[in-house]
């Protein structure tokens, strides 16, 4: 079964965040930020193994709060918190108050050497810390996809396929994002 976990940008969606004829929406919907690196074609299938952590509120996500043992080398990583479905994409709590991973989490996920982070909100970290925390993951060659929809359908073992747009001269690239699960 294949599953699309890609945000729909419809055009109310678009018109919001400014979007309009000839203006390329780098950050709208399902993306990553480039962080001056290129997208390896071989990243686009990836073993994936999807963590629901829907039931943390109120602090980070821990290491401790996902199995690790689960985890190799080359991996998507995904992380279900529920946010995107419970304060819509796009809304102002959604921009700025959404789940965080915590940096022990992310050094965790690096000395494993995954290549995707999978989430279902704004960035893996928040305000002023979301840019640094992206280019520290690029740096170790791992992508953030932000805003994925429906990793409830996917929570575990899968194989998932990320298809970035090919622009150039942006700072975030528009994916689609699809889980092939049994």
């Amino acid at each position: 079964m294949l599953v699309d976990l890609t945000l729909e940008i419809t055009p109310e969606i678009a018109a919001q965040h400014g979007m309009h004829a000839g203006k390329l929406p780098g950050h709208l919907g399902t993306h990553f930020d480039v962080m001056n690196k290129a997208f390896p074609l071989d990243y686009t299938t990836r073993e994936a193994i999807v963590f629901d952590v829907s039931s943390i509120k109120d602090r980070e996500i821990e290491p401790e709060d996902i199995d690790l043992s689960l985890i190799h080398a080359d991996m998507f990583v995904g992380f279900r918190t529920g946010f995107i479905e419970e304060h819509g994409y796009g809304t102002d709590t959604y921009r700025h108050d959404h789940p965080q991973l915590s940096m022990r989490l992310v050094d965790e996920l690096l000395k494993k050497h995954i290549s995707i982070i999978g989430i279902d909100f704004a960035g893996i970290r928040r305000g002023k810390e979301h840019t640094p925390a992206d280019q520290y993951c690029a740096d170790h060659g791992v992508f953030i996809v932000e805003n994925l929809v429906g990793l409830d359908r996917v929570i575990g073992h899968s194989v998932i396929h990320t298809y970035p747009m090919r622009y150039s001269g942006i700072t975030g690239l528009p994916c689609r994002v699809i889980a092939e699960t049994e």
